[in-house]
């Protein structure tokens, strides 16, 4: 009912407007949900509009409202925490509802004001309920093991704005972070400092320059804001220290799909966000935050597609690739089977043969949903046997199944995941070989769009990749997770 008033007070309200004139400003009452060309208490600024006069089939003249200017060719809701149920913000109502979208436009006043403040933050608690607590270790989370009990996984504060016509940026800090090697926890780190800049005005071609997200798999680029799992599986993330890099990278976003990328976000699908249906980049291939260690640049190629079946039903189906050199960390002296050596590199300072291809396909939870991702290539992975580190093969993906549930409680999904891999840990000293077999099972519940509660069991096997002689471990976990959103 309030959707229906805000779309007859937002029709009406145009159709005051004469079609040549400029932009107009509205705002909405959050008591009432009406629509009004003028700021007032309790009213919130929806953004410009400008009304379009186009002839209708039966020779009437209709008018298509453009959807609001603070909407971005980019992705700046990629990481927006989901709405209750189904239901959506007004403004994404308001676009779902127009036949067309116009041209991206900055809203009027200083570029101060265009800028948009958000976040989350990510409390968690683990286990271990039986294997070699001493012994295990992951990649994903530094407070699973022995001796762990809460911790802060995450704490971003998402600073973002289209400031002209042309430029949007976006900046991520993460409150949450533990430096390598540390014994301190919550440190200040960048994650994004990037500027999408549209190459032209329909914003559907843009590049993006900073460190931002590789665009290397769906899962990597799938916020943890929206993601089921605690972790991210360890074949695709492997590749991309922290997901992210510095470079440029460009985009390509038709309409029909940023509007589908934007619809699977904000409908609480927990889509990916819109990095393009085609993407090409360039970046230093070193990791988020770290210098480039050879002056040899990486190369990345992203494609996928988000099709919408006549039943209403998404699948997103795609596949990326990436090739470069990466320079291994300084090896250490390790022993093994009673033998002490430190290994030798084979690529020395040029960088190690660093390339995979990876494909993804998701059903999206409509209610039941699947999502898969594989992935294959080669890169620098310690040989024991060799004592050096060379470029080997590598191989690993998942599957995990889903099912997404609504109801005056709020959203319930519960999920299952079976993720394998076997290559390198190549970000790790000495880039010690990793072997996963990890099955997990869990539930999210969102009570509201501004909380989240997630527990998940695993049963465990892999390599503890952060100490020589990397043992296997076998371990059953249980985690619990505390989200809120703001």
């Amino acid at each position: 009912m309030k959707r229906s008033i805000l779309a007859v007070g937002l029709l009406a309200v145009m159709s005051t407007i004469d079609a040549a004139e400029v932009d107009v400003e509205l705002y909405v009452d959050q008591q009432t949900r009406q629509i009004f060309a003028e700021a007032g208490p309790g009213r919130t600024r929806l953004g410009a509009f400008r009304k379009i006069e186009e002839p209708a089939a039966q020779g009437h003249a209709t008018a298509d409202i453009a959807a609001p200017s603070t909407v971005t060719g980019a992705d700046a809701a990629h990481e927006a925490s989901p709405a209750r149920g189904d239901r959506r913000p007004a403004e994404a109502t308001i676009a779902a509802s127009t036949a067309r979208v116009a041209a991206v436009k900055p809203p009027a006043g200083p570029w101060h004001e265009r800028l948009q403040v958000r976040g989350y933050v990510q409390m968690r608690y683990n286990q271990v309920l039986s294997g070699d607590e001493a012994q295990l270790a992951t990649p994903g989370d530094k407070f699973l093991g022995a001796n762990q009990s809460f911790g802060l996984r995450r704490v971003r504060l998402v600073i973002s704005g289209q400031v002209s016509e042309r430029v949007f940026v976006y900046l991520q800090p993460d409150f949450g972070s533990t430096p390598t090697g540390s014994t301190t926890s919550n440190f200040g780190q960048l994650r994004d400092a990037y500027a999408d800049i549209s190459l032209d005005r329909a914003h559907e071609w843009r590049v993006r320059a900073g460190q931002s997200k590789v665009p290397y798999g769906f899962e990597n680029l799938q916020s943890s804001q929206n993601r089921l799992a605690p972790d991210r599986a360890d074949a695709l993330n492997a590749g991309v220290r922290d997901e992210r890099d510095l470079g440029f990278i460009l985009y390509y976003s038709p309409k029909i799909a940023a509007q589908r990328f934007g619809e699977l976000t904000k409908s609480g699908l927990k889509g990916s966000g819109d990095y393009g249906v085609l993407g090409l980049g360039v970046y230093n291939g070193q990791g988020a935050n770290r210098a480039e260690g050879n002056d040899r640049r990486h190369m990345v190629l992203h494609a996928t597609w988000p099709f919408k079946l006549s039943s209403g039903q998404f699948v997103q189906v795609g596949a990326d690739a990436y090739a470069g050199q990466y320079r291994v960390g300084t090896p250490t002296s390790i022993k093994i089977d009673g033998i002490s050596f430190t290994p030798t590199v084979d690529a020395g300072l040029q960088g190690s043969t660093d390339r995979r291809v990876a494909a993804h396909v998701i059903w999206y939870p409509q209610p039941f949903g699947l999502q898969a991702e594989w992935t294959v290539g080669e890169g620098p992975q310690l040989d024991v046997a060799q004592q050096r580190i060379r470029t080997r093969s590598l191989r690993g993906g998942y599957v995990q199944a889903m099912v997404r549930r609504t109801g005056t409680y709020g959203v319930l999904t519960p999920y299952v995941k079976w993720q394998t891999y076997r290559g390198a840990a190549k970000f790790d000293t000495n880039a010690p070989r990793m072997l996963v077999d990890e099955l997990e099972a869990g539930v999210e519940w969102q009570p509201s769009h501004a909380l989240e509660i997630a527990v998940a069991y695993a049963n465990m096997r892999r390599t503890n990749t952060r100490q020589a002689p990397y043992p296997k471990v076998r371990a059953d976990v249980a985690r619990v997770q505390l989200q809120w959103n703001f």
